[in-house]
C-alpha cells in the first residue's frame, strides 16, 4: 500500500546543492522540511564540479550579491557539518598584457575590492612552491574549495541530524500540488514547495520552464595526480577574463578577446578556460570545457582533453601529472539569466541555477526563496 507522508511545511524536489540550500533555510526558520530525490544519493552537476565556491569574477548584480552570501554560509556550514576546506582564494594568472589591463580595471571596481596585484617577485616570496610563468597575478581571498564528492553527502546528512530535515531518496516525484506532492512512492503533504530540477526540464513544469529558452552545456573534467606540492589557492588563466561575466564586461576584454581569437582560437571555439583545485589526496581537479546542446552528447573529445591541459601546462609552468579520472557533467544554461526563480503555480517555487554557479550561489538562493514562500525577512531565513 503506497504510504502518506506528512504534512511537512516544505517539500524541496531535488537533492543537489540549490535543493540543499533551500531545505537549510527553512529548516534554520524553524520550518518542518522533506527533501525528496529520484536517484538514491546525489549524482548530478553538484558532485561532478571542481567545489569552487568562486565570487571575484562572478557577473555583476545578484550573481556576485549571492556568491558572496554564500561564500559566507559555505564557511559557517562547513565548520559545523565537517566539511573541510581544502584550499581558499585564487590566483588568476595572467600572461599577456592586455589580460594585465583587464585586472588592472577589475581592481578599480566595487567587485576588485579586497583583491590585489601580485608581481612575479612577490608571486615568489608568498608561494614559493609555484614558478608562474606570465606577467603576475590577480590575487583573491574570497573563494573556498570544498570536495563536492564529499561535502553534499555530509551536508545532507548533517541538515537530517542537526536540523531534523527528512530525506525519501529514490523518490520519483510525478506531480506538484500543494498540498499535494504526488511520488511512485505515495503522496507527501506539504504546505509548500521547492523544484529543484537541475537540467530536466521536461518531468515537472515543462511547461513554465519551455519560455525560458534553457538549453543544456556538458562540461569535461580531468583530475590529474598529485603535483608533490600543495596548491595555495585555486588557479585560473587568461582565458578566464573572457569567460566570467565580472571581468568580460570590462571594456579592456575586448582587446583580450580579440588577441585570443588569434592565438586560441581552439580553446575559445570549445569553450575551455582553466580552472584547477586541489584535494586532501593531494590530486588535481582540472577543466573545464563548455558544449551546448538540448540533449549533449556524452563522449567526451581527446582534443578537447589536450586543450585543458595545453591551457593547464601553460599557465602553471610545469608538465601535467598523469590523468588519474575523467568525467562529464551536464547543467542547465541561459543565454541570459545567471539563475531564475518562477511561480508555476500558489504556494510553488521553481528555482535553476542557469550558469554553472550553482555551488557559488545557491546558498543566498536558498534563503531568499525561502523567505519569499513564507513572507519572511530576509534575515529571518539566513
Amino acid at each position: 500500500m503506497a504510504r502518506r507522508d506528512g504534512p511537512f511545511d516544505l517539500a524541496v524536489v531535488g537533492a543537489g546543492i540549490v535543493g540543499l540550500a533551500c531545505a537549510y533555510a527553512a529548516a534554520r526558520a524553524g520550518k518542518r522540511v522533506v527533501v525528496l530525490d529520484r536517484d538514491a544519493c546525489a549524482n548530478g552537476a553538484s558532485i561532478r564540479n571542481f567545489g569552487f565556491i568562486t565570487v571575484t569574477g562572478q557577473p555583476a548584480g545578484d550573481c556576485w550579491r549571492r556568491a558572496r552570501r554564500s561564500r559566507d554560509v559555505w564557511a559557517e556550514v562547513a565548520a559545523e557539518a565537517d566539511i573541510a576546506i581544502e584550499h581558499s582564494g585564487l590566483l588568476l594568472t595572467v600572461r599577456r598584457p592586455e589580460a594585465r589591463a583587464v585586472v588592472e580595471q577589475f581592481l578599480g571596481t566595487p567587485m576588485g575590492r579586497g583583491c590585489t596585484w601580485m608581481d612575479r617577485s612577490a608571486l615568489r616570496a608568498s608561494f614559493p612552491d609555484l614558478d608562474l610563468p606570465g606577467e603576475g597575478a590577480l590575487f583573491s581571498p574570497h573563494e573556498l574549495r570544498v570536495e563536492s564528492r564529499t561535502a553534499i553527502p555530509r551536508l545532507a546528512a548533517w541538515l537530517e541530524a542537526r536540523w531534523g530535515v527528512v530525506f525519501r531518496w529514490s523518490t520519483a516525484v510525478h506531480a506538484v500540488t500543494p498540498p499535494t506532492i504526488e511520488t511512485a512512492l505515495g503522496r507527501i503533504d506539504a504546505g509548500q514547495v521547492v523544484v529543484c530540477p537541475g537540467d530536466d526540464f521536461a518531468t515537472l513544469f515543462p511547461d513554465t520552464i519551455a519560455p525560458l529558452s534553457l538549453t543544456r552545456c556538458r562540461l569535461s573534467m580531468l583530475k590529474l595526480a598529485s603535483p608533490g606540492f600543495r596548491l595555495p589557492t585555486g588557479v585560473m588563466s587568461d582565458l578566464g577574463l573572457v569567460r566570467f561575466g565580472g571581468y568580460a564586461a570590462l571594456t579592456e576584454a575586448a582587446q583580450l578577446k580579440a588577441r585570443l581569437v588569434q592565438e586560441q582560437p581552439a580553446h575559445l571555439a570549445n569553450g575551455v578556460h582553466l580552472i584547477v583545485v586541489q584535494g586532501a589526496d593531494g590530486g588535481l581537479i582540472v577543466g573545464d570545457s563548455h558544449h551546448y546542446a538540448a540533449t549533449p552528447e556524452p563522449f567526451a573529445s581527446a582534443e578537447v582533453e589536450a586543450l585543458i591541459l595545453q591551457e593547464f601546462e601553460a599557465a602553471l609552468g610545469f608538465t601535467a601529472p598523469p590523468v588519474v579520472e575523467r568525467w562529464t557533467g551536464t547543467y542547465a544554461s541561459s543565454a541570459t539569466e545567471t539563475a531564475v526563480i518562477c511561480s508555476p503555480r500558489p504556494n510553488v517555487r521553481l528555482v535553476l541555477v542557469t550558469s554553472g554557479t550553482g555551488a557559488s550561489t545557491a546558498f543566498a538562493l536558498g534563503e531568499e526563496v525561502t523567505a519569499d514562500l513564507f513572507g519572511l525577512i530576509q534575515g529571518d531565513a539566513a
